[in-house]
């Protein structure tokens, strides 16, 4: 036998959680893993000897602001470095597709704080314009979503009340396309804007357009409109009355939601939940004020907060959200205060916090992001996020943000903290349930088949490193960081890191639903 690629020595973790780690050899031939087993006599252009390392799939992030990331800019490898060799497109519903010249720049501006100052032309005037820039130019693969935000945008335009009925099937035509385009999923932000405008009958309607592929609804859930119960209810009659799987993003669990998830189980819900196992968030501060205020166009949005009145009304309201102000700026347009915390800089002003927050909104014209701490006692937060890591629903993803000056740690280190800090160091989860979590759930979750696991015929998406090693570099105080202990990525058969170096080969694709 001869393939392409032999690794050896190697110990398995195959991602599909129910097998432990078992020895083996693996031959690569292309794309494909052509055979698994006992490989001594076989032959290859490339051996890798993985004596003492784990073989595992790569690891798939069905949430991270990454589309524009991997194309340009300083972080281009960030999620490659930790093994992640897929990544979904569209989180939060964010998307600037099949929308005119002006309304693309307008939510170029809204979503800035995400993909960061990067010189690169985002008009994509049809869905297969956009879907074009990934092949050959990405290091990993992408798998679209169905960007919500920018399908509203196209139809409805900012304007806040409900779609007609005439409005709401253009959007089903809009999502059909994007689903036979190979879209796996309807993804929203329901704090953000214009998602946050769609009523439960246009939900209705796209989810059962999104049903009838096979696909999955997956939404940042409307927790400052909402809160977070009510929120999560919200997801649970979608799911009933669409017959969708749902996926909340960015969750936790707790007392609050232990309680849901608790019903969720006795009722059989088809729900599941994603963390990227921090005690912080990251977005930008206009997300912070009331949600009446925050309707429109960025432009507008600046406008209506320059009256006074508006700013006499918002301080108690961001006042009860910042709580401690110790949100860190990441991002600003102007390059101020980055790597400060809200509290010390607004100390500096002679402001409270909220009130300097309100005003740096104006002063950078929305243009900014910050690092959002949980506002509980550090212990609470410690004891919720072990209490995730274990949950059997929750499937691991970065949220990260890239291309900005000071961005959260998550997007560098997140999958590489799993197997260091949760297995090895906190014996949470064995080293099968974290790959699991990491691979195999997101591969079955979102309908990519031949990904996520170990075995013949599958993809050729491998992570080696080392268990004994393995770990996130990158903290709240110096980010920009890649993790160790990861010694090879192969992407489609071809290395886009050797030696835990990226190769600069571009070897991602466009995957497809095989639901």
């Amino acid at each position: 036998m001869r393939f392409d690629t032999l690794i050896r020595n190697s110990t398995v973790v195959d991602g599909a959680g129910i097998r432990d780690p078992f020895p083996a050899d693996l031959g690569i031939t292309g794309d494909r893993i052509a055979a698994l087993g006992d490989l001594k006599d076989a032959q290859a252009d490339r051996v890798i000897n993985a004596a003492d390392r784990i073989v595992s799939p790569g690891f798939i992030d069905v949430h991270v602001h990454s589309e524009i990331a991997l194309l340009t800019g300083r972080d281009r490898f960030a999620g490659i470095q930790q093994g992640v060799t897929t990544q979904l497109t569209a989180p939060d519903g964010f998307g600037w597709t099949g929308l005119s010249p002006e309304r693309t720049e307008q939510m170029w501006t809204y979503t800035r704080f995400a993909t960061g100052e990067v010189d690169f032309d985002i008009g994509c005037p049809t869905l297969e314009d956009y879907l074009a820039l990934f092949p050959g130019n990405t290091p990993c693969n992408v798998y679209p979503q169905v960007p919500h935000c920018a399908i509203r945008l196209s139809v409805c335009g900012w304007h806040p009340g409900p779609a007609s009925d005439n409005q709401t099937a253009a959007m089903a035509d809009l999502t059909r396309a994007w689903m036979d385009a190979g879209a796996g999923c309807l993804c929203l932000g329901l704090d953000y804007q214009p998602s946050a405008n769609a009523d439960m009958r246009e939900l209705v309607a796209l989810c059962k357009v999104v049903a009838s592929c096979g696909g999955i609804y997956a939404a940042h859930i409307r927790y400052h409109t909402l809160g977070r119960t009510a929120a999560w209810e919200e997801t649970i009659d979608l799911s009933r009355q669409a017959n969708i799987p749902v996926h909340i993003s960015h969750e936790k669990v707790d007392d609050e939601s232990a309680d849901l998830l608790d019903r969720i189980d006795r009722e059989d819900i088809d729900l599941t939940f994603e963390s990227y196992l921090y005690p912080a968030g990251m977005s930008h501060m206009t997300i912070m004020l009331p949600v009446e205020y925050q309707i429109g166009t960025p432009g507008e949005v600046i406008e209506r907060l320059k009256d006074p009145d508006v700013r006499e009304k918002t301080l108690p309201h961001l006042s009860g959200w910042l709580g401690e102000c110790n949100q860190t700026v990441g991002y600003t347009c102007s390059g101020r205060y980055i790597g400060r915390t809200l509290s010390e800089i607004a100390a500096e002003a002679g402001k409270s916090p909220e009130a300097f927050a309100y005003d740096l909104i104006l002063e950078e014209e929305g243009l900014s992001a910050f690092i959002f701490p949980w506002q509980v006692p550090p212990e609470e937060a410690e004891n919720s996020i072990d209490r995730t890591a274990v949950h059997p629903r929750m499937l691991v993803a970065s949220d990260g943000i890239y291309n900005i000056p000071h961005p959260h740690p998550r997007g560098f280190g997140c999958f590489a903290r799993v197997p260091g800090r949760f297995v090895r160091e906190k014996k949470l989860l064995s080293l099968k349930e974290a790959i699991y979590k990491m691979s195999g759930f997101p591969a079955r979750r979102y309908g990519l088949k031949d990904r996520g696991e170990i075995a013949r015929g599958k993809a050729a998406d491998l992570v080696i490193f080392d268990p004994r090693t393995v770990d996130a570099l990158a903290t709240f105080e110096h980010p920009i960081q890649p993790p160790v202990g990861i010694d090879y990525v192969m992407v489609n058969g071809e290395l886009a890191v050797e030696n835990g170096t990226p190769t600069g080969k571009l070897p991602g694709r466009v995957l497809q639903c095989s639901a």
